[in-house]
């Protein structure tokens, strides 16, 4: 009499666990790196948005961005090379955050994320 065999062999099986454990790798390189772009992205937000923050000019903002990053553990955005403030030619501010984070990945091989957004400086908490 003879039987089906059911699931995958030892071979396939440790294929599908090398590849999980390189994806696992992968997620607990790279996690870091955007978890702290979406806190610098909160923050700015958080700052461009306080209330009257569209009649201060760029130390003052940076002032602001400063003391949230330092909470945030936001390292990798210097405020002195990586944000700018431009003027629209309708008159509104925008805060441009534009930086890169190179971090080593496996032995000799980096990754580079690159990050670039802007936010306009309106004052006002319901504005995106």
């Amino acid at each position: 009499m003879k039987r089906n065999q059911k699931g995958i062999t030892l071979l396939s099986f440790l294929f599908v666990l090398a590849l999980a454990g390189l994806f696992g790798f992968l997620f607990m390189r790279l996690f870091p790196v955007y978890t702290e772009y979406f806190s610098a992205v909160n923050d700015i937000k958080a700052v461009t948005q306080a209330t009257g923050a569209d009649k201060q000019a760029l130390p003052q903002l940076k002032d602001s961005l400063y003391r949230r990053f330092q909470i945030s553990y936001v390292d990798s955005v210097n405020l002195d090379k990586h944000i700018k403030l431009r003027t629209e030619k309708e008159g509104g501010k925008m805060l441009d955050l534009n930086y890169e984070v190179r971090k080593p990945l496996i032995y000799n091989l980096d990754f580079v994320a690159k990050f670039e957004r802007s936010f306009p400086v309106t004052g006002r908490p319901d504005a995106e």
